[in-house]
């Protein structure tokens, strides 16, 4: 079993800036790629930023503004998010793939809630 536990999130001002985590634990054989989603309110769940490897990918609305890292000594992914705007406001969450015994898994994180507002 593989455990995702995210941290970070909370209430900024728009402008600001916020740092998350996601720390992966448990038995598996190797992380492919690490991706951090978000869910808006009455919406639906949106891939924000993508790492594979050394590649990234980012949607249109982020570039520029958040920047996805990982440590891979630590199993972590981190989400660097300045220049918040209301319209960030969501629970975000982190998932990774990670291959066991040859099989490829996703597994998701409980989420995190950001919330930008004045």
């Amino acid at each position: 079993q593989v455990q995702l536990v995210e941290s970070g999130g909370g209430l900024v001002q728009p402008g600001g800036s916020l740092r998350l985590s996601c720390a992966a634990s448990g038995s598996f054989f190797s992380i492919v790629s690490m991706a951090w989603y978000r869910q808006p309110p009455r919406k639906e769940r949106e891939l924000v930023a993508l790492i594979i490897n050394n590649d990234r990918k980012y949607v249109d609305s982020v570039k520029g503004r958040f920047t996805i890292s990982r440590d891979n000594a630590n199993n972590t992914v981190f989400l660097q998010m300045n220049s918040l705007k209301a319209e960030d406001t969501a629970v975000y969450y982190c998932n990774a793939d990670v291959r066991i015994r040859g099989y490829q898994y996703r597994y998701w994180g409980q989420g995190t809630q950001v919330t930008v507002s004045s």
